[in-house]
């Protein structure tokens, strides 16, 4: 049976703005080899616009301008080769330790064209990185406890982690209580973005690293 691509929704445009064609060629090539590269599943294909692409597109907003943002196991570039696509102002580090997916990520940045994007063939915990980064994003890495002690290191005094989340945020933030104190974040908040866009609302928890 022929697996159906998803049909770009007319919100793509509004979203992307004059970046929208990028994000065309980006979703038609994770369309076309995603699942051949282990980088989605097999039934993703039929949502890849709307659970993926604006999913994490919606999160561009957020990001500070002329900043420059770790992506924590960026994997298939989710969330982080959409932001660079939606932000071009902004300096994108993708940091993921697998060679197949890495190489995936620079052969995307070259096809793209993406001249604010690098790609670190690193585990979170052994990146070393001067000051820190501006924020650090990540998507579907893992529970908060665990991924506060991966991204709050990389993040200079004053800056941000702006992690994805499901609906289980909260519940994640309760668990978390520990580290949140441990790693002295402030200004903890679950945002939610895509309201009256998406079906499926994105739902982000950033808090400022002190």
């Amino acid at each position: 049976m022929t697996t159906v691509y998803e049909t770009e929704p007319a919100v793509a445009e509004l979203i992307f703005g004059e970046n929208v064609a990028v994000a065309r060629k980006f979703t038609a090539n994770l369309a076309q080899f995603g699942e051949e590269l282990g980088l989605i599943g097999p039934l993703e294909l039929p949502r890849l616009w709307t659970r993926h692409i604006l999913n994490c597109a919606v999160m561009a907003p957020l990001l500070m301008t002329d900043g420059v943002v770790g992506d924590v196991g960026s994997g298939a570039g989710l969330p982080g080769l959409v932001l660079a696509i939606a932000r071009p102002d902004v300096e994108l580090v993708l940091i993921e330790p697998m060679e197949r997916r890495v190489a995936w990520l620079n052969n995307q940045i070259a096809e793209l064209g993406l001249r604010n994007t690098t790609v670190l063939r690193e585990r979170a915990e052994d990146v070393r990185i001067g000051e820190g980064f501006d924020q650090v994003t990540a998507r579907a890495v893992s529970a908060l406890k665990k991924l506060i002690p991966l991204t709050v290191p990389l993040v200079r005094s004053g800056g941000e982690i702006v992690v994805m989340k499901g609906k289980s945020a909260e519940v994640e933030i309760e668990s978390a209580a520990k580290q949140i104190r441990t790693y002295r974040l402030q200004n903890l908040e679950v945002l939610t973005l895509g309201e009256g866009l998406l079906a499926e609302v994105t739902r982000v928890v950033r808090a400022t690293v002190n």
